[in-house]
This record gives C-alpha cells, structure tokens and sequence, in this order.
C-alpha cells in the first residue's frame, strides 16, 4: 500500500511540474524594460523580471497561475500599460490568454501581442494599436485559449525594416529555451 502511494505522489508531482506554464518574453527593440506581474489574490507572486533591449528571457509559473503583467520602459514612471493577462492550468487544462488595453489604451512600447510558442494562432494583441483582437473595453469577447503551455509575449515595437514578414516568424527565430 505504501509502494502505490508513493507512486501516486510522484505521478502527481510529475504531472503539475509538466503543466506549468511559461511565458518567453521578447524584447522586439533597443528599449530595456521591466516586466512587473500581479497575480489573482492568494497567489504567488513573481519577482519583477528585467529584459534589455533586443533580448529574450523566460518566466515560469506556478501551476494554475492566474494573473496578468505589463512592462515598464527604462526610465519611465511605474505606470500600468497594456496587460498580457492569463490563466495557466484552467478549463481542460488549457492555457487561456489575452492582451488588454482597458487599463492604459495609450502605451504603445508595451505588451503588444502574445501567442502559443509552438503556434502562430491564436494570437492576442497587435504590432499597433488598436486593434480588435484585443480587450478594447471591458465586455469584449477577446479571450483566447490553447492547449499549450508555453506563450510568447512580443514587447515593444518593431523598426519597419523588421516589420515586413518577421511577425509570422518571430516565434521560431527570437525563442530561447
């Protein structure tokens, strides 16, 4: 009977190890920015995560994280912008996800799209705002959902030398693991 516990325990342990989720974050100009992340009460936090210009970095979460972020440019006021907001580990287990411009409509450096790493679909967010795949106000149906647990998050804003075609690819050419 002890034999069938543990291995139930560890069954469990394995299973919410490999459903947490993760977010790649990518920094799509020259601007450093700080990522700042607000859970749903009585969840964990996380730290702030600080991204340079031009780069890449990965978060993880909990299991079951619900909560959304923003991004604050170098030297800019500690000030909400657009929110990539979501719930890890919810309905089915599904990923459900979005980019919201409730809060703050004006930052245009910010949160712009989010997307299922091993996706290009379904994506929230746009390169300019606004746009309508996005929360625009609060009884928008702009909540979207995949079976993935990893998304990427694009920040900032793209020179239009980079703009032609690199959205489509961006997921596969600015990904870290």
């Amino acid at each position: 009977m002890q034999f069938i516990n543990t291995l139930i325990a560890a069954a469990t342990a394995l299973v919410s190890v490999a459903s947490a989720g993760s977010v790649h974050f990518v920094n799509q100009d020259s601007t450093t920015r700080t990522i700042v992340f607000t859970p749903n009460a009585g969840l964990q936090s996380i730290p702030d995560l600080i991204i340079e210009g031009s780069a890449t970095a990965n978060q993880s979460f909990p299991t079951g994280w619900i909560g959304n972020w923003y991004s604050v440019s170098k030297g800019a006021s500690r000030v909400p912008g657009m929110l990539g907001e979501v719930r890890f580990d919810g309905f089915a287990g599904a990923t459900y996800f979005d980019v919201s411009a409730i809060v703050n409509p004006n930052d245009h450096q910010g949160v712009k799209m989010i997307f299922p790493k091993n996706s290009n679909t379904p994506v929230s967010g746009c390169q300019n705002f606004p746009c309508t795949n996005a929360y625009n106000k609060w009884d928008d149906i702009a909540t979207l959902s995949t079976p993935d647990s990893e998304l990427i998050c694009l920040l900032g804003s793209l020179s239009n030398e980079r703009k032609r075609g690199m959205v489509s690819r961006v997921s596969r050419e600015f990904v870290t693991v």
